[in-house]
């Protein structure tokens, strides 16, 4: 009967940290398991900004002009882009997606009231020009996020 009496000592010593081991164990895997929940999130997130401005440049394309709807959308879609990718990359919009969009937008409502003639040519030049460059934009955007939505595990 000693013997039985040792092995249950012994096991009852080797209970404690067993149980502490398999917490431990449980406690990484739930950091990891929230570790790549929180990629997906900020992914998702990423993803809708990206699609926003992907349809903002879409939408131009499809009409031809810069609708208001269209200008609210974008606006509301990139909410919070210099949090979720960098300031960068909002500057780069700013620079290169809003900033040509509306300068089209003004100059399709300077030439719609105006008749055929030079003045109206030079600014229907104008605006393709501008169509031109947003259209650039919508090739090398993809090539501008792919950085920032790439899931590596």
């Amino acid at each position: 009967m000693v013997g039985d009496k040792d092995w249950i000592d012994v096991l009852s010593a080797l209970l404690t940290p067993i149980i502490a081991f398999l917490a431990v164990g449980i406690a990484v895997l739930q950091w990891k398991i929230n570790r790549n929940r929180l990629k997906h999130e900020l992914f998702d997130r990423r993803y809708e900004q990206y699609e926003a401005v992907q349809k903002f440049l879409g939408s131009i394309f499809r009409s031809g002009k810069v609708s208001i709807e269209a200008q609210s959308d974008y606006m509301s879609g990139i909410v919070g882009i210099e949090f979720t990718y960098s300031k960068e990359l909002k500057s780069y919009l700013h620079k290169n997606v809003w900033c040509p969009a509306i300068d089209l937008e003004c100059t399709q409502a300077e030439f719609d009231g105006l008749m055929a003639g030079d003045e109206r040519s030079a600014l229907v030049r104008k605006a393709a020009d501008i169509k031109i460059k947003l259209g650039e934009e919508m090739d090398r955007i993809d090539d501008v996020f792919r950085p920032y939505l790439h899931l590596g595990h």
